[in-house]
């Protein structure tokens, strides 16, 4: 009884505690719990992928990119090239003997049928003295037997010869007038030996070399030259192509010359002709250049460069040889599109040992990644990079290269 009245009297200092209460202050501590327990995990989450994100970042290699060079439409290509004669003939002997004399030297510039030298050959006189003392005989001969046919003619149509006597008569008439055809051929051939004891110039041009002097004994058809002969009016220029810049250069192209001993000039020329082949051993095409040389300032046999202006045929971009990747696959070039590399094949030109034309495969807006890692692989995340850049301190001193934020 006293417990009893001692709860009652507890309860009537505090009004009871209602169930609609109850639920709310539950519902209260559930929300409270949630924030509790959102407000922790999600810094934790954001931490993590903040995390996630730097260890990717760090994780992708560095890179520079650049945009490829647009190709110029033309360019000028450097060849050496060597100058010979337009006509270049060595001059032999036709007669033998022991030249008598000589008339012009080397540097002489001599024309077309000037003589150069003079042989004596007494074997050949005489021997041509012979033939024409031989050649009087049947022709003697060959009038006797004439008049004896044409006597006996006569009297066979009176019956008084016989017919065999007169077909003896007309047969000797035709062997002696052969026998003067081969005399007089005979005479023809020893005074065109005769003939060529008087050495002249097949052309227009300039003695090179004279390699005989007065006694000198002269063998016909020895392989020794007794004069060298050049045309300087006009000079041959060969020059070996090429393959990558053969479709380009065609006759009519133009091209220009120098020479070390020339500094600040050039000479002209075109192309007049090419051999349409190209050299299996140096993969190049001969091409010939024709250059005035009115005034001979120029001479066979030197050094020059040749100038060629080659208009591209197609579009093209330029860019460094660095940049090229050499896989399994064939050539590659390293892309960034959204911060991806990406390899994609490329088809090259003309490659001058620093930078390569790109003829298919790249377009002026592309992003080509400088120095590729070997480990660079397709499709793999990258952070583009920008170049070193050095500072000019207030004081004048250059500061340290700073280097740039990823993108």
């Amino acid at each position: 009884m006293t417990q009893q009245s001692h709860s009652q009297s507890q309860n009537n200092g505090k009004p009871p505690i209602s169930g609609g209460k109850a639920i709310l202050l539950l519902l209260v501590v559930l929300v409270v719990a949630v924030v509790l327990a959102v407000t922790g995990i999600i810094p934790r989450l954001r931490a993590r992928t903040t995390l996630q994100q730097q260890t990717n970042s760090l994780a992708a290699p560095d890179v520079l990119v650049d945009h490829p060079l647009q190709g110029a439409p033309s360019q000028e290509v450097v060849l050496p090239g060597q100058m010979q004669a337009y006509i270049d003939s060595p001059i032999y002997a036709r007669a033998s003997g022991y030249l008598k004399k000589w008339y012009f030297d080397i540097g002489a510039h001599v024309k077309q049928g000037q003589l150069l030298a003079t042989i004596e050959s007494p074997e050949v006189d005489q021997q041509l003295a012979q033939a024409r003392a031989d050649l009087g005989t049947a022709q003697a001969n060959a009038a006797n037997a004439k008049i004896q046919s044409v006597r006996y003619q006569d009297l066979l149509k009176g019956n008084a010869v016989s017919q065999q006597d007169t077909d003896n008569f007309v047969t000797a008439q035709a062997a002696t007038t052969t026998q003067v055809k081969s005399a007089q051929a005979n005479v023809d051939r020893l005074e065109q030996l005769v003939g060529f004891e008087s050495v002249y110039a097949p052309f227009d041009g300039i003695v090179t070399a004279r390699n005989v002097d007065i006694g000198t004994l002269i063998d016909a058809g020895a392989a020794r030259e007794l004069f060298h002969l050049a045309s300087e009016n006009v000079l041959r220029v060969y020059v070996n192509v090429p393959q990558p810049y053969s479709l380009a250069t065609v006759p009519g192209v133009s091209a220009s010359l120098t020479l070390a001993e020339f500094p600040g000039r050039t000479f002209q020329g075109k192309i007049v002709r090419t051999a349409k082949a190209i050299d299996p051993a140096s993969r190049t095409l001969l091409v010939e250049v024709d250059v005035p040389n009115s005034k001979g300032e120029l001479f066979p046999g030197a050094f020059t460069q040749v100038h060629f202006k080659i208009n591209n045929p197609r579009p093209s971009l330029i860019i460094p040889v660095s940049t090229l990747m050499f896989r399994s696959e064939g050539l590659r070039v390293a892309l960034v599109r959204n911060n991806i590399a990406k390899l994609v094949p490329i088809t090259i030109g003309r490659d001058d040992g620093k930078t390569v034309e790109v003829i298919e495969g790249l377009q002026p807006s592309d992003l080509v990644i400088q120095n590729p890692p070997d480990s660079l692989i397709d499709g793999e995340a990258v952070r583009i990079i920008q170049p070193q850049k050095q500072t000019t301190e207030p004081g004048g001193g250059t500061a340290p290269p700073s280097q740039g934020g990823g993108k």
